[in-house]
């Protein structure tokens, strides 16, 4: 007996052709894909030491070194804030613009300065290192002529090796882009 509950993408009898993106509210920013497999599991490694950490910490207080103790909970609260950002990294969209979320920076343009959207072919970083590999890259293209750093590219930590998984979100994009950039 299948129970009425929400799967993290949609309701549980809906097709995946029913909805293009999964959810309903286009006024909320909103990643149209889901982080991948490097970068939650790079995350959840940093929370697993954050954990140790934290164990490290509450023996610390036990011996009754509570200097040694607030820095080790120190320590895990910027380990585990730097692992909620790591998964909030990407490419955002809304009825308001597209957003470009990094790390340490986050670049938004709205719709009605946004020229094109497209792929191309260019030299990107794997997995965010220096090295480069040849790959494709979605890019904004703004009125201004700005340059922006690349919103998606088959070589981050959510696409590697999850070639269809770029296609899908680069085409999602794409349309989103086409479609509020014309209203």
């Amino acid at each position: 007996m299948p129970l009425p509950f929400l799967t993290a993408d949609r309701a549980f009898d809906a097709s995946v052709e029913d909805i293009a993106l999964p959810f309903d509210d286009h006024d909320s920013w909103r990643r149209p894909y889901r982080p991948g497999p490097w970068r939650v599991a790079a995350a959840a490694t940093l929370l697993l030491l954050a954990s140790y950490v934290l164990i490290a910490g509450m023996i610390i207080a036990f011996a009754g070194a509570l200097s040694g103790a607030t820095a080790c909970l120190g320590l895990a609260l910027v380990m585990i804030l730097c692992a909620l950002r790591m998964l909030r990294v990407g490419a955002w969209v809304s009825r308001r613009g597209v957003r470009r979320v990094g790390f340490l920076v986050t670049t938004t343009v709205p719709w009605n300065r946004v020229t094109a959207i497209r792929t191309v072919q260019q030299p990107v970083k794997w997995l965010g290192f220096p090295r480069a590999v040849q790959g494709q890259a979605l890019i904004v293209v703004r009125q201004a002529g700005d340059a922006v750093p690349p919103l998606l590219t088959d070589s981050n930590a959510d696409f590697l090796g999850r070639g269809e998984a770029f296609d899908r979100a680069a085409d999602t994009i794409e349309a989103w882009g086409d479609e509020y950039r014309r209203s």
